[in-house]
């Protein structure tokens, strides 16, 4: 009993691990607004000043505050130039006013509140009048957290001036607005004069809020409801259906009171379910939370490990239960009667419960927050709770349709089994997302697929009655829904099988690694289109990879797909993709496959597919501090996350967007449909568009 004693508490510890990061996703806006203007030193010099007003309770940090310094928190305001031949900064950002100072347990911070203001001395290097652009990053905290917008661009005329005399003027060659922005402060020249303020320009950044594509809630709402109808059908639920309708038909008096008392009994389950969601739903706390989690290695590892658990308990090695003196207490409150007592009835329902229960409200809260939506973990539970009271409440009111229901027995122990041999099964998604990410190739397609045959065949075999566990009745007959189940499970892994060696497997798209990820690297349909003396494309070749059904080429680099396009003379589609990404893999395998759209991507464009949980490591030189990301870049994942949220503002895939040879889109970032005569459209617009702009 003590090893059953400490996996349950490992099994709350992981689940304790698995929510507890903490992010405060909020509208920024509302809370600190910019202004600018260009003052006037002379003829050759300039000073940009940068004004934040803030509401009050809101700080934004000092140029001069140093992370090191206060537990690595805070980050320190940031301008961030292009090169240009026009200008070149004088020294480096300043603060315009006195920061405050505030010192407490973690260490000193450097902040403005209220207002603050920040300085840049520049030299003006031509006399023609030209735009200043440039981007700017800060972050803000009040007493209950920080908020770190995206980076904002903001532009500022410059018109008056004249190089200074002898003045060297940098060379910058092919400056296209594409060079790598450097942050202020490079230079360390300085010049200390003031004059009045001659021409001023105040510039407020637009709204860099883009539109979200949505993900359909009522679906993750049906998904719970689902698994909270199946937990009703276990050992543990059932036979307490009889128990509660009793207590309801002979406690309450009356029938009008018997139907209010089975309503609120119904409506505190979902509101106990329900408010776990929500506790989850403040522990992920924003979408890039969710997101991180969804990618994260370490806790994918620790998903994997959680639903091995709860296969094994399912099995019958051991029982994973709330601690009786939880259970003790509820049942005690609930004789008090009243709708407290039913409350603390619905209470210890869930907990006495939990050992069948407890597996599938884990099951479901971790595919919930693997949707990447932040509503996910409440949505999903209050599918989940209405799906497990509506029963409870249907029974209580009509009492006499009981007598339909089968009897206990030994059935609901071979629930218990099938849900086990699924959790297995569903397990290797999240080993499979790591070994994709981070690109250790030991779970292939082969070995995925071969074990999805194993566990349902096996579950079509038990099922049958030809494999027995440890706490399974001896099973004399079988009953027509029991055969209609086996028979389905086999039937399932005989059409897993041809998967074995490449064939499409539509059913189980996004879960089981991607066809391109075999052992042999074996394709069912070719039609790469190489053309022999092609050196363009024998040049570019080894920089392509194969997605999909293997016929369909994609770069993973950015600069090397923008070159080919370039080339080539075909417009770019942006592709922001995941190794994580369900919907990313039906699209590849149903949508870019379809003869609608096969040929369109074959011929017509190049395909840049950045996948932004890629793990592999950046080069030493690029792993810098990313002010988007609040963090240091250290895999090619970090570096497309930071590139989709700079540029459109969303952190979801897939994500869609053609663009042409400059890198200008052409079309609206388009997220998941699988609407093939939509997609089709969507490219041959943004063909359109390309030779319309390539004709001009």
């Amino acid at each position: 009993m003590k090893i059953f004693s400490l996996l349950t508490k490992v099994t709350f510890l992981l689940l304790t691990v698995v929510f507890t990061s903490f992010s405060f996703g909020q509208n920024w806006q509302d809370k600190i607004s910019w202004s600018f203007k260009l003052e006037k030193v002379d003829d050759s010099h300039a000073t940009i000043v940068a004004t934040a007003k803030l509401i009050n309770g809101w700080h934004v940090f000092s140029v001069n505050h140093d992370p090191s310094k206060v537990d690595f928190t805070g980050v320190p305001t940031t301008f961030i130039f292009p090169k240009s031949t026009n200008y070149k900064l004088i020294g480096k950002l300043m603060d315009g006013t006195k920061a405050t100072t505030h010192v407490d347990e973690l260490g000193t911070s450097l902040y403005f509140e209220g207002k603050g203001v920040f300085k840049q001395k520049i030299e003006i290097l031509t006399d023609k009048a030209f735009d200043l652009i440039f981007e700017y990053s800060f972050q803000i905290c009040d007493e209950n957290g920080c908020i770190f917008p995206p980076d904002q661009e903001t532009k500022l005329k410059v018109a008056g001036f004249k190089p200074a005399a002898g003045a060297a003027v940098i060379d910058v060659e092919n400056n296209t607005g594409n060079d790598t922005p450097e942050p202020s402060g490079v230079d360390t020249v300085s010049k200390n004069v003031d004059t009045p303020t001659e021409e001023i320009e105040e510039v407020f950044p637009s709204d860099t809020n883009k539109s979200k594509p949505d993900i359909n809630l009522w679906i993750i709402f049906f998904t719970g409801f689902a698994w909270g109808f199946a937990a009703l059908f276990t050992p543990c639920v059932f036979p307490m259906i009889p128990m509660t309708v009793t207590f309801f038909t002979k406690q309450s008096g009356s029938r009008r009171k018997g139907i209010i008392n089975a309503f609120f009994y119904g409506a505190s389950i979902i509101f106990i379910y329900v408010a776990v969601g929500v506790l989850v739903n403040l522990f992920t706390g924003s979408a890039a939370t969710v997101y991180e989690i969804s990618t994260s290695a370490t806790l994918n590892l620790i998903f994997f490990a959680i639903f091995i658990l709860f296969a094994f308990s399912f099995l019958g090695a051991f029982e994973i239960r709330m601690p009786s003196s939880w259970v003790n207490k509820a049942d005690a409150k609930a004789d008090k009667g009243g709708f407290i007592g039913i409350f603390f009835m619905a209470f210890t329902l869930v907990l006495v419960s939990f050992s069948c229960t407890g597996p599938i409200v884990g099951t479901a809260l971790v595919q919930a927050i693997s949707s990447g939506s932040i509503l996910a973990p409440a949505i999903v539970m209050g599918g989940f709770a209405a799906g497990l009271a509506l029963p409870f409440t249907l029974f209580a009111i009509f009492p006499s349709a009981m007598n339909s229901l089968p009897q206990s027995g030994g059935w609901l122990n071979s629930v218990k089994v099938v849900f086990g041999l699924l959790e297995i099964a569903m397990s290797l998604k999240f080993l499979s997302m790591v070994d994709l990410a981070y690109h250790w190739d030991f779970l292939t397609r082969e070995i995925f697929v071969a074990v999805w045959i194993a566990v349902f065949g096996i579950m079509g075999m038990y099922l049958l009655g030809k494999l027995r566990f440890s706490h399974d009745s001896p099973l004399e007959t079988i009953g027509v829904p029991r055969f209609m189940f086996a028979l389905s499970s086999i039937v399932f892994a005989i059409y897993l099988l041809p998967g074995m060696w490449g064939a499409p497997l539509y059913m189980i798209d996004g879960i089981a690694p991607p066809r391109t990820h075999s052992e042999d690297n074996f394709r069912f349909v070719k039609g790469n289109p190489e053309v022999e003396g092609d050196t363009l494309f024998a040049r570019f070749k080894n920089e392509m990879h194969e997605v999909g059904d293997g016929s369909i080429l994609v770069f993973h680099d950015l600069d090397k797909g923008r070159e080919y396009a370039r080339l080539a003379k075909k417009p770019v589609l942006i592709d922001f993709t995941g190794y994580s990404c369900a919907n990313c893999r039906k699209t590849e395998n149903m949508v870019w496959t379809n003869d609608k759209v096969r040929s369109i991507l074959q011929e017509e464009m190049v395909i840049i597919s950045l996948y932004c949980d890629d793990k592999k490591l950046l080069p030493e030189s690029e792993r810098v501090f990313s002010k988007v990301l609040n963090g240091k870049m250290k895999n090619f994942g970090n570096k497309w996350s930071e590139y989709q949220i700079k540029k459109y503002g969303q952190i979801s895939q897939p994500l869609y967007i053609i663009q042409d040879l400059n890198g200008n889109d052409l079309t609206e970032p388009r997220g998941y449909d699988p609407n093939v005569d939509d997609y089709q459209k969507f490219l041959k617009n943004g063909i359109k568009l390309f030779k319309k702009n390539s004709a001009q």
